[in-house]
């Protein structure tokens, strides 16, 4: 908690001695952010053959990479793009298993934000919008296919709300320091086919994106 007050306090400092970048409609920003993918999940259990399972999923660490258009000088349209890689680790019956399987996640996200204080250093925005979810490269672990047999993983792909908060503090009239915050609400249905056998879990992921980066403002 010290180094991320440390942090914070740092990048005011910055921000208040910076030159003010005034956004303007037609202006593009584009963001470089760290990211942390913190599912708030709910899993059900494996459905029909195990039915006092559950699970979690775990979290991950990517770089993510945003364009901003503004519409006006308050408003602004946002497209993210990232992709990250995350596990179901078994629970109830099937916490002896561990890892039952992993996949990658593509979710791009649209959203409409109102900018605070467009003349100002420090440029607050909230915004709220659309997010698809597309899972690929779906695979079982090996100790779910030592476990039940050899595997197939799908889960199908996810539509849902995403809401955010952010802060851009000032560096000079062009670049500037990020700190975004989003949740997204992101569902998903795992199939699981053993031979002729088929389960289903049903997973509420739901992340919470946390960010820091770096923009330019064009």
């Amino acid at each position: 908690m010290k180094t991320e007050l440390k942090f914070a306090a740092a990048m005011l400092a910055m921000a208040m001695a910076a030159t003010p970048a005034l956004a303007e409609q037609g202006d593009v920003l584009i963001r470089l952010r760290a990211i942390t993918v913190q599912p708030q999940e709910k899993v059900g259990p494996v459905l029909p053959t195990f039915p006092t399972s559950g699970g979690r999923i775990t979290n991950a660490y990517a770089p993510e990479i945003d364009f901003t258009y503004m519409l006006t000088n308050n408003i602004g349209i946002e497209l993210i793009a990232a992709t990250t890689k995350h596990c179901i680790e078994g629970g109830g019956s099937l916490a002896a298993v561990g890892r039952l399987a992993c996949t990658w996640v593509l979710p791009p996200t649209l959203t409409l934000q109102y900018h605070f204080a467009p003349q100002g250093k420090i440029h607050p925005y909230v915004g709220a919008g659309v997010n698809w979810t597309m899972f690929y490269n779906e695979k079982a672990s090996n100790q779910l296919n030592t476990a039940i047999g050899a595997t197939n993983v799908n889960l199908s792909n996810s539509w849902g709300y995403a809401v955010q908060a952010g802060v851009d503090f000032d560096l000079n009239d062009r670049m500037f320091i990020n700190l975004d915050v989003k949740y997204v609400d992101m569902d998903s249905t795992a199939r699981l086919t053993t031979g002729a056998a088929v389960n289903r879990l049903r997973a509420n992921i739901d992340p919470l994106i946390v960010g820091v980066g770096v923009g330019w403002r064009f």
